[in-house]
């Protein structure tokens, strides 16, 4: 399925210079998102998932789903001063900042394997502090799962050992496309 007519581009969100991909329309369209996450699911069928891990805020919005299709848990990654237990720290850089990650540090059993999930691939960072927290717990990960990656932000590079499965790969010529 091609989700690119249902990703929106947004130019200068949430700061001049950066481009959003909007995701909300393919959450709006059932079918699409269903296809979505059903495609995303396929990719790792075959393969032991024990738990599906999201960052906050849209990693949550794929990650269940994903779960649920992969009949495997899910562990929520949340910013900090979000989980009530103790946690586990990692840091990381964004596009436009940085911030930290944080995880319940009985999230995982050693030797769990984790699939992580987000809507978006950009800097890579994200991704590389999830990997570290599952990692640091004796998790497995199994494969990074985006919806999107943004190949002109080199993402990928930073998680160059991970299997990484992606729906969408836009390029620098989709940010100078005219269209959203």
């Amino acid at each position: 399925m091609n989700i690119r007519p249902h990703i929106h581009k947004v130019p200068d969100f949430p700061t001049e210079g950066v481009v959003f991909w909007d995701i909300t329309p393919l959450l709006a369209n059932a079918e699409a998102l269903r296809k979505s996450i059903e495609q995303m699911a396929l990719h790792y069928k075959g393969k032991i998932i024990d738990k599906v891990a999201s960052p906050e805020a849209r990693g949550f919005l794929i990650g269940p789903a994903l779960a649920k299709e992969l009949n495997a848990g899910f562990i929520p990654i949340r910013k900090p001063g979000k989980l009530p237990r103790k946690t586990v720290q990692s840091s990381y850089d964004l596009e436009y900042g940085s911030d930290q990650l944080h995880m319940h540090e009985d999230a995982i059993e050693p030797g769990e394997r984790i699939l992580i999930a987000d809507d978006i691939l950009a800097t890579g960072g994200t991704a590389e502090a999830c990997a570290h927290l599952v990692e640091r717990q004796g998790g497995q990960v199994e494969g990074f799962s985006f919806l999107i990656s943004l190949e002109y932000l080199s993402g990928k590079n930073l998680l160059k050992r991970y299997d990484i499965y992606e729906l969408l790969n836009l390029t620098k010529e989709d940010v100078y496309a005219h269209s959203s």
